[in-house]
């Protein structure tokens, strides 16, 4: 049976869609995003290639929201289980 005491992809989704974003391009062949969660929180999404010439903003824009988007699962579920463990559930 699946306890309710979880971190869902909706969640995850909806704090990066309600983010504001920042981009800088580096080396002509990294991005980097940064995305300042509703409570100001902030964390840094990162994608890049190899060859410049191989660069692609679209794709460097994915790589780095799944790069946030792991980050905000460990960081989601550790703000979890913290309140769990304050209330003695778990």
């Amino acid at each position: 049976m699946m306890s309710n005491n979880r971190v869902t992809p909706e969640q995850i989704t909806s704090l990066l869609d309600s983010a504001e974003t920042q981009e800088a391009v580096f080396w002509g062949k990294e991005l980097i995003v940064s995305f300042k969660l509703p409570s100001g929180f902030t964390i840094c999404g990162r994608g890049a290639c190899v060859d410049p010439a191989n660069f692609n903003i679209e794709i460097g824009r994915r790589v780095a929201r799944e790069d946030a988007e792991n980050q905000l699962w460990q960081l989601e579920g550790y703000l979890l289980q913290n309140k769990l463990h304050e209330q003695g559930v778990l």
